[in-house]
């Protein structure tokens, strides 16, 4: 009698946790995240041409389906110069490229950025993701031509009024995030600009973050370019250009 008291206990309980299991609203409990991927992004380089890319002639062409700018000791070059989009402009945006540069090159991808034509034709001043060759500065939010470096690599800030960071948190430690840098390889760099937040990823990894809070010194809209860094000679290549608007 225990025996079958006890069985038809046992049955009762996985019913009645299976009555309300099927109970449930659709999406409750834990459920693990798939793979982010490309749904609602646009290419906005076609591979092929330039067309709707503006930069400084003889520093930017198209070579195996990149953007490629490079710099020679034959041909320098005076100012950071970018090669600017001309399709439209940044404001809440994603975007999503890969690129490679060689050592020691200096980049960088510029968004929500104005221009500034009494500097030179193509000089852009605002935020940028930076990308170095030996990824000293690579995932850092800077600001050219501005407040500097905005947030560093491995840290949430938020930029209080007057320019001042403040540290709020983590995402990493600097030398583990440098370490998912590829060195002289193909890197991909997704930016995702929401309001006055502002995240940096790179590889997977998020890199950077900041809640820009200084009125004064934050930027809503601007230009999106590529930058070719003055210094010593160096390539940089962006491939698989895609930008995401809400």
């Amino acid at each position: 009698m225990f025996t079958r008291f006890t069985n038809a206990l046992v049955i009762g309980v996985f019913a009645a946790a299976s009555i309300w299991g099927a109970a449930q609203p659709a999406g409750r409990g834990r459920r693990a995240p798939v793979p982010d991927d490309n749904a609602g992004f646009a290419a906005i380089f076609d591979a092929k041409t330039l067309n709707n890319w503006d930069g400084e002639p003889g520093f930017w062409r198209v070579e195996d389906g990149a953007i490629v700018g490079q710099t020679t000791p034959e041909k320098q070059l005076k100012l950071n110069t970018f090669i600017i989009w001309r399709g439209g402009t940044t404001a809440d945006f994603e975007l999503k490229a890969e690129y490679r540069i060689t050592d020691p090159g200096n980049s960088g991808v510029q968004y929500r950025s104005v221009a500034l034509p009494d500097v030179g034709k193509w000089v852009l001043k605002g935020y940028q993701a930076d990308i170095d060759g030996q990824n000293n500065y690579t995932g850092m939010l800077y600001e050219e031509r501005a407040r500097g470096f905005v947030a560093q690599r491995g840290q949430f800030v938020r930029m209080a009024e007057g320019g001042a960071p403040k540290l709020i948190g983590s995402p990493g430690e600097a030398d583990a995030l440098k370490a998912a840098i590829k060195t002289g390889d193909w890197n991909q760099i997704h930016i995702i600009a929401r309001g006055i937040v502002i995240t940096q990823v790179i590889n997977g990894r998020v890199m950077s973050m900041c809640i820009d809070e200084d009125p004064k010194g934050r930027a809503m809209e601007g230009l999106l370019g590529l930058q070719l860094h003055v210094g010593p000679p160096m390539k940089v290549e962006f491939r698989n250009i895609l930008l995401k608007k809400p």
